[in-house]
Order: C-alpha cells, then structure tokens, then sequence
C-alpha cells in the first residue's frame, strides 16, 4: 500500500468521551476539511475510561481528507491536582506553597505518564512530575 501524504497535524486538547462539534473542536478540524462528526464519534468511544478529563490528541490530516489520531494520556498537571484534591495551582508558585505531594503520589502519576514522558525509568519520571508540582506551588514531601 502506497503512502499517504500528509497535509498537517491539528493538536487539541478535549475532556474524555465529550468531543462535540463545537468550538474548539469543529473549527479546527473544519478548516483542514475533516468530517467533524466522524471524529467526535472515534474520539469519544477511544476516551470513555477517561471521561471528563482533560486529554490530549493529535491528529494527522492526509491530503484525502481522511485522519488518524494518537491519544496521550490527561497532563501532569490534572493528576497532581487530583491527587492534591485541589481546584488550581499556586498563583505564585516558589512564594506560595499551596499544598504538598509525597514521592508515593508522584511515582503514581509518572507510572499513569510514562509512556508520554521523555525518561527511562519510573525514577526519572518522578523527577520530571516532581518539577511540575513544584512549578504548581506544590511541595514535595518524603
């Protein structure tokens, strides 16, 4: 089979099992020419375990107008916060600390990422969920 030629890539973020052709979904999909529908319905039945959290996608738009899209798992930022039970972070990170997070919680969440994070191991992601607590005004505790 011959390769498709691709025309560009849309990257989105939309909460799981709830794309809906509104905007920002169907703008962004409708100016590549892609049938907005058809991808809400893939979308929302490859996103139902993650159901109102934030995910986020990337789709590939071939010169046919057809699409393929890769499905990462919700940011850092949503696990800590839900591991924290808080609704935002610091509003002045490295001033206020707001809450605090053990390396427990933080080798959970880096599990759930790592296969979106740039690390090799389990360790390694830790650190790299550890600097985005702290950059949320989130202490990390023993």
């Amino acid at each position: 089979m011959a390769k498709k030629e691709i025309s560009g890539y849309v990257k989105l973020q939309i909460k799981g099992g709830q794309a809906n052709p509104a905007p920002p979904v169907g703008p962004a999909l409708g100016q590549r020419g892609i049938n907005i529908m058809e991808f809400c319905k893939a979308f929302n039945e490859k996103t139902k375990n993650f159901m109102g959290k934030p995910v986020p996608v990337v789709i590939t738009v071939y010169k046919d107008k057809k699409f393929d899209f890769i499905i990462k798992s919700p940011p850092a930022s949503h696990f800590i916060k839900e591991a924290v039970r808080l609704k935002s972070g610091s509003k002045e990170p490295g001033r206020n600390i707001i809450a605090s997070i053990t390396k427990k919680q933080l080798e959970e969440i880096a599990k759930q990422k790592m296969e979106d994070l740039n690390a090799h191991d389990i360790e390694e992601a830790s650190k790299i969920i550890a600097g985005s607590a702290r950059s949320m005004g989130i202490e990390v505790k023993d």
